[in-house]
């Protein structure tokens, strides 16, 4: 049987928009109050958020810096009291070759896409584990399973999160809280419409088992069990959802 969520509180990062919208509206409906950290207006999402009932608390934040994680964790635990789920959303993905990539943007996408991992970890979870109760759900990509060009500094920070999260979960699970990462394909959001990315959208269609575009809400129901009293049992694991691009 499913426990009450009532009076729990979820973190989601980059959460103002596109997937990281759909999660904390998703988490809202599921009864947490939620809290946003993004470098953009989450307005639009603290309104949805709102609209289920729910307490919402939005901060602009940059994921890469201590200072600004920190200060995020300190203004949701004044207006929200707790977090018991956090959900690491927030990444970049600039497309270039290896050959053309410099230092500084492989460093900046490790900072937003690994080491806001650390940060935000190191800001919530010892809550969680004070409590006996928590759960910790990262985004990384099926890109991790399978490769794609001019993205290796992307890969390689997605294939790092599936290893963080298995390690952690290893370490925390005798305290009630779960570690779990959710892999995506290509999905549809403004940001990827812009991208290069735009152009792979019917290619990789068409060569998944389910042959359509995804889209946020196809990813909302996991992030939903995972987060619930039902995945309990449930820790280290990368759930890979795709439409079987992919099949591990």
């Amino acid at each position: 049987m499913s426990v009450s969520t009532n009076g729990r509180v979820a973190v989601v990062t980059g959460g103002a928009s596109g997937i990281g919208q759909a999660f904390a509206v998703r988490l809202a409906s599921d009864g947490f109050d939620v809290a946003i950290a993004d470098l953009r207006s989450a307005d639009d999402t603290l309104r949805l958020v709102r609209e289920q009932g729910r307490r919402g608390y939005a901060e602009k934040c940059d994921v890469s810096s201590h200072d600004s994680v920190r200060t995020f964790a300190e203004g949701v635990q004044d207006a929200l009291g707790r977090v018991d789920v956090l959900v690491n959303n927030a990444g970049i993905y600039p497309a270039t070759s290896f050959l053309d990539m410099e230092w500084e943007e492989w460093q900046r996408v490790m900072d937003i896409n690994l080491h806001s991992l650390f940060r935000f970890g190191k800001a919530f979870l010892p809550g969680m584990v004070d409590r006996g109760w928590g759960r910790i759900v990262s985004v990384s990509s099926t890109t991790f399973h399978s490769g794609i060009p001019n993205n290796t500094h992307y890969t390689a920070s997605k294939g790092a999160v599936i290893g963080f999260t298995r390690s952690l979960a290893a370490e925390v699970g005798r305290h009630g809280v779960t570690v779990n990462t959710i892999a995506p394909g290509l999905v549809r959001t403004d940001t990827t419409e812009a991208g290069p990315q735009a152009a792979l959208f019917d290619l990789l269609a068409q060569q998944q088992a389910i042959p359509r575009t995804e889209e946020p809400s196809d990813l909302v129901g996991a992030l939903s069990f995972l987060a619930s009293e039902d995945a309990a049992f449930i820790t280290g694991q990368t759930l890979c959802i795709d439409g079987g691009w992919v099949r591990s």
